[in-house]
């Protein structure tokens, strides 16, 4: 039985994995890379993004967020995100970023939320 030695490998998206431009238009239009088919809330978390957020899962609709520029690069709507937005949101380009996959480059805005 031979043993390969393990090469100590960066711990960054494995090569065969490309990244995509997030752009947080609220925030400054800050811009980071992430990997290509990560979750739009779980970059914003991870990068400091400042999509506003309470559940994560689909259930309270605070993360709607408006991809500004790029939308044929995100996922297809799924039903918790039509339970928050209307067809009219939907056609303007509205999403909930915990629901939303990215696959390509885009820039997203969203309402800043009150001061409590």
């Amino acid at each position: 039985m031979s043993h390969t030695p393990s090469i100590a490998a960066e711990p960054q998206v494995p090569q065969t994995s490309s990244t995509v431009q997030v752009t947080f238009i609220t925030n400054n239009a800050k811009c980071v890379s992430a990997p290509e088919g990560g979750n739009l809330l779980r970059i914003s978390l991870r990068e400091q993004g400042g999509i506003p957020f309470k559940c994560g899962g689909g259930l309270c609709g605070t993360c709607k967020c408006l991809i500004e520029t790029g939308r044929e690069h995100t996922d297809a709507v799924k039903a918790k995100e039509r339970k928050h937005l209307s067809e009219d949101d939907l056609k303007q380009g509205y999403r909930m970023a915990c629901q939303t996959f990215v696959h390509g480059d885009i820039s997203v805005s969203w309402k800043p939320r009150a001061a409590t």
